[in-house]
């Protein structure tokens, strides 16, 4: 049968248990232009803006 080779403190138990190391969910940000959610740092899907600029259209002059 296994046995532990020493004790686990109460302490070191605890913060085992604990569930404050899980990760929280991202933080969401409203779109200036269109006022969808969106992550920070990323381009709106609904508008395909970013930082003021049009991302989508020259994506789709690009592909023709």
């Amino acid at each position: 049968m296994a046995v532990p080779k020493s004790k686990v403190s109460k302490q070191r138990r605890n913060k085992r248990r604990s569930s404050v190391w899980k990760l929280e969910t991202p933080n969401t940000t409203t779109c200036p232009k269109c006022g969808a959610f969106r992550l920070p740092h990323r381009m709106c899907k609904s508008c395909l803006t970013y930082n003021g600029h049009e991302m989508g259209k020259a994506q789709a002059e690009a592909a023709k």
